[in-house]
């Protein structure tokens, strides 16, 4: 036999067209794209779906060791296998301690031992005690660093986040440009946003409509000016991550014009869902920068469509449910929507506004695997991971807390009708997770350390 595996009748989404054909693995690897292939040891009918790289989730917070109870990588990483996940950038943050240094790396490593269901990339820290520690980081191999400008981590915890200030961002800048790897900024303005929630929660001004009034687009929109500015003083490539108003996406439009180097990132529920869907659901919906309104969402739908975004993230950022009781200003900020980014997006963007396939490939696959030097990742090439996602179009179910992975069954997309469905993940030419049988109980996924691709 030629091949170990071949993937036939799908509509195969290649860089830059879609066409119905054949694609054959070996050895893990993308060995062959072309119609009538044959000589496999495992043949998979992909007639009628369609056949689209593996996910490349830039964005997700796993939260072990140390907040297991929150997720964990046993329970987040089975949630991106079945929601067409192939590879995760995991955040820095969330978990204890938060990983800054080479030995909380070292002990984040540990704990996923035998656990990923998904491949994994790192991100390490930039906070405001981490100066003298970034470049351990890059010798261990993260590709990336993330930082807040905005307010964040308890206050109370000693090895938790922290966000940094001006100074120590430009100074944290000009050390990570020496690395050549990007740093990620959580954009919004600290001292404005933290005192318009105050007034808002002194006045009883407790709605979700009033927690959104409370992070104005303003305030995302100058934090992206600043730092664009201070990464360009220091000459070091940033990403901003998960933007939530086409004025902010402006910003990163006019700097990247400038031949500044700089990448953008949004997330599916500022597609999906709006400040009026919010204050429906409640406080699952409940993130920051916040969901903003329809006129806001048309905006950002434009800059989805032209290209001005480049990829899209889960931000995947769950809790336990006890944390999203009370009213909104106090309640945890963050969605847990890792399992629902492949389908609502194929059903938003392609089936409902007719995106290119090519498109949808970039803004969920290429593009983030590009940005952060995954080489092997993100697109159906000869030579490339055999990382896949099948996707089974015009295909509605509803979601029911029972179909998630997670380690708590809440999301803001229980009860949403989504119209299509993750049919088959495929990593490394294994299948991890088939829409008939589940998600594979032997975990197969690796992390991807920036040194040793």
């Amino acid at each position: 036999m030629s091949y170990d595996l071949i993937i036939k009748n799908g509509t195969v989404i290649l860089e830059n067209e879609a066409i119905k054909t054949d694609v054959a693995v070996k050895n893990g690897k993308i060995a062959a794209i072309g119609a009538g292939l044959s000589g496999a040891k495992e043949e998979i009918n992909a007639e009628g779906l369609v056949v689209s790289p593996g996910m490349v989730d830039p964005h997700a917070h796993i939260s072990e060791p140390g907040r297991t109870h929150w997720e964990g990588y046993q329970t987040g990483t089975r949630s991106a296998a079945k929601g067409g996940i192939t590879t995760i950038v995991e955040m820095p943050l969330n978990q204890l301690p938060a990983t800054v240094d080479r030995e909380s790396i070292e002990i984040k490593f540990d704990a996923a031992s035998g656990k990923l269901s998904v491949d994994a990339a790192q991100l390490g820290g930039l906070v405001s005690y981490n100066l003298g520690k970034l470049k351990e980081l890059d010798d261990v191999g993260v590709v990336g660093y993330k930082c807040f400008i905005a307010t964040c981590g308890d206050k109370t915890i000693d090895n938790d986040f922290s966000e940094v200030n001006d100074f120590q961002f430009l100074r944290g800048a000009e050390i990570i440009s020496e690395f050549g790897s990007p740093v990620l900024i959580h954009c919004e303005n600290a001292a404005i946003c933290d005192e318009l929630g105050r007034e808002a929660e002194a006045e009883g001004r407790l709605t979700a409509h009033d927690y959104v009034a409370s992070r104005p687009v303003y305030t995302e929109v100058e934090a992206i000016r600043r730092v664009l500015y201070l990464a360009k003083v220091a000459n070091c490539p940033v990403h901003i991550c998960h933007i939530s108003s086409p004025e902010g996406v402006t910003e990163v439009t006019k700097a990247r014009q400038e031949g500044q180097r700089v990448t953008a990132e949004s997330c599916p529920h500022y597609f999906a869902l709006t400040t009026d869907e919010f204050a429906k659901i409640g406080n699952t919906a409940k993130c920051s920068p916040p969901i903003r309104d329809g006129e806001n969402q048309k905006g950002m739908w434009e800059k989805l469509f032209n290209g001005e975004i480049d990829c899209l993230g889960s931000d995947h950022s769950p809790c336990p449910p006890e944390m999203k009781e009370g009213h909104v200003f106090k309640s945890w900020g963050g969605i847990a929507g890792m399992q629902n980014c492949v389908d609502i997006m194929y059903d938003e963007a392609v089936q409902k506004r007719g995106m290119s396939l090519p498109l949808f490939a970039k803004i969920m696959a290429t593009n983030a695997a590009n940005i952060f030097g995954l080489k092997h990742k993100g697109s159906i090439t000869v030579g490339k991971d055999a990382d896949f996602v099948l996707i089974k179009p015009n295909s509605t179910y509803e979601l029911k807390s029972q179909d998630l992975e997670y380690r708590h069954k809440i999301s803001p997309y229980i009860g949403r009708k989504i119209g299509a469905q993750v049919a088959r993940t495929i990593l490394r030419g294994e299948t991890i997770y088939d829409i008939k049988t589940g998600v594979r109980e032997t975990p197969i996924g690796q992390f991807i350390l920036k040194h040793q691709q």
